[in-house]
């Protein structure tokens, strides 16, 4: 297990410094001038003059090369400059902003867990029946809705409407229930999907089938062959499902001005303020890593051949 953390731990160096200048390269030769945005959020008129002291200030008048290496040698010590708009320091800022979106982005998770296994499993195991019908037509509504209508009705019924649940802001555990399940129901009726899909491919294995003639009973069966098994796959997916909710956390923040770096970014990105943009991706990704990297863990707990596999390589 330790061989496989320090070797996916390895692999995180060149995915960030591809990832950083991918993104040092778009902000730097987009048609938008960072010098220009600079003055403009500044309130000084953008004349030659002020342009060229600007870009000096910002180092922009140094070779491309140059201008990477720097932002990369004070990036790796945290330090992504100063925003634009407030001139106090970027990473300072994200960091009071990210605790509100891991909340939220937490809440989402486990609302797409608590209800997704429980039902997939349920629609699994009465196939055919009423159960597992509306789980697939609530599947289909769930897939095809898009996060942001959804928050809008929630909005206008649970607020508007019967006055329920608080439309705005941060507070109590009300505050966060719409946001979250506006994210969440795409999230959820994929993992309930497969998780049925998951299920009925291990009911019906053989180790299932001889579990069965030696009289083993039904629950233990559920319990201990078939739902371990079935969560490989579900764990793996869930990786994938945490950009689903990094991406659907942006636009519910926006919708509900819930404080959190989502809401901050597009804020940034209206205003061109390239040192945030360019700290919010990087930050971004390192968590999509490092989720990945816990679900590669985890499946490896499960699944003593993935940890293999993982360590040596795949046999041939």
């Amino acid at each position: 297990m330790l061989k496989l953390i320090i070797k996916r731990l390895l692999m995180l160096i060149p995915l960030m410094f591809f990832v950083s200048v991918v993104v040092f390269l778009v902000l730097r030769l987009s048609p938008n001038d960072p010098a220009m945005s600079y003055l403009r959020l500044s309130n000084i008129p953008p004349s030659e003059e002020a342009l060229r002291i600007a870009r000096a200030d910002l180092g922009l008048d140094r070779p491309l090369v140059t201008q990477y290496i720097d932002w990369a040698a004070k990036a790796i010590r945290l330090d992504f400059g100063v925003s634009y708009v407030t001139r106090t320091s970027v990473m300072r800022q994200l960091l009071h902003y990210l605790p509100n979106t891991l909340y939220l982005a937490s809440v989402t998770m486990l609302i797409t867990l608590a209800f997704s296994i429980p039902f997939g499993v349920l629609a699994a195991v009465n196939r055919g029946r009423l159960i597992d019908k509306l789980s697939r037509v609530l599947a289909y509504i769930g897939v095809s809705t898009p996060s942001f209508w959804l928050a809008f009705l929630m909005i206008i019924l649970f607020s508007v409407k019967l006055g329920w649940l608080p439309s705005m802001g941060l507070g109590g555990i009300s505050y966060v229930v719409m946001p979250a399940c506006s994210v969440a129901l795409m999230s959820l009726c994929i993992n309930m999907r497969l998780t049925r899909g998951c299920m009925l491919e291990q009911l019906h294995a053989r180790h299932v089938l001889y579990a069965r003639i030696r009289g083993v009973t039904e629950k233990r069966i559920i319990r201990g062959h078939v739902l371990r098994n079935s969560m490989i796959p579900v764990v793996t997916a869930l990786g994938m499902h945490v950009g689903e909710v990094l991406g659907g956390a942006v636009v519910a923040e926006v919708i509900f001005a819930w404080p959190g770096v989502g809401r901050y970014m597009i804020s940034a990105i209206s205003n061109r303020d390239f040192p945030v943009m360019q700290c919010f991706i990087i930050m971004m990704t390192g968590i999509f890593v490092v989720c990945n990297l816990l679900t590669d863990i985890m499946c490896a707990g499960l699944d003593p051949r993935a940890r293999l596999v993982g360590e040596e390589g795949p046999h041939e």
